[in-house]
């Protein structure tokens, strides 16, 4: 059964890992995470959605995503979009920064008895070996991050994929300037600055804020390259 509220015990997938000699995200920033899963229940945060993002529904479906690939969810939050992979047969690996997401996303893919692989771990120091993942999924966490390591974060996203592995990329807008959404909002052009040396851009789309409040975002799909950009002519 894949319906939440089933009961079993959860069988976690195990990638050989190989953790980057590199400083991951400061104290402070691990901190601040973990003490907001303390404060409110997984499904009172503002940011907390029960299904699946669009980002990651619209890969599955026109298959940018490989079928059967082990997928990361870099900053799953309580695990949806991981529960999503899993129910559709993806190897689907999460990792948060916070003992509450990581326990909340676990007890939810047993309470599915859903097979997922759900860590406790730094976006910025991922634990998984070099080119051992066929895709990563980003709902919320890039714009999380501290302006200065942004491009630490690229190279970790590439670094785990696989040549020609898929990433699928969403946050908030720079066109959304109410007091709901992360204090940096980056641009088209901003994530391409970050991202492009590395990824092919194959597809960015906006979307417009469903109800009032409610923050406006982008997503973009991109294929991790297999060869250097080419200069500028």
């Amino acid at each position: 059964m894949e319906r939440e509220g089933a009961t079993s015990r959860m069988t976690r997938r195990k990638i050989p890992t190989s953790i980057p000699a590199k400083r991951g995200s400061s104290p402070a920033h691990r901190a601040s995470w973990r003490a907001t899963y303390e404060k409110l229940r997984y499904d009172q945060l503002p940011w907390f959605e029960p299904g699946p993002s669009l980002s990651v529904k619209l890969a599955v479906a026109e298959g940018f995503l490989r079928k059967g690939g082990d997928v990361l969810d870099v900053g799953c939050g309580a695990g949806s979009n991981v529960l999503f992979l899993a129910k559709r047969g993806f190897r689907a690996h999460g990792i948060d920064l916070s003992p509450g997401a990581v326990t909340a996303a676990r007890t939810r893919a047993a309470q599915s008895r859903l097979r997922a692989d759900i860590q406790e771990g730094d976006a910025l120091a991922l634990s998984f070996a070099d080119a051992s993942l066929d895709g990563v999924v980003d709902h919320g966490c890039f714009h999380t991050l501290p302006l200065s390591r942004r491009g630490d974060y690229a190279s970790e996203i590439h670094r785990v994929l696989r040549p020609g592995g898929s990433f699928v990329l969403a946050w908030v807008a720079r066109e959304h300037t109410g007091p709901k959404g992360p204090p940096h909002r980056p641009s088209v052009r901003d994530v391409a600055a970050v991202f492009e040396s590395r990824f092919l851009l194959t597809r960015v789309e906006f979307r417009p804020a469903r109800t009032e409040g409610e923050p406006a975002f982008y997503f973009g799909f991109f294929a991790r390259r297999s060869a250097p950009q080419p200069r500028p002519m």
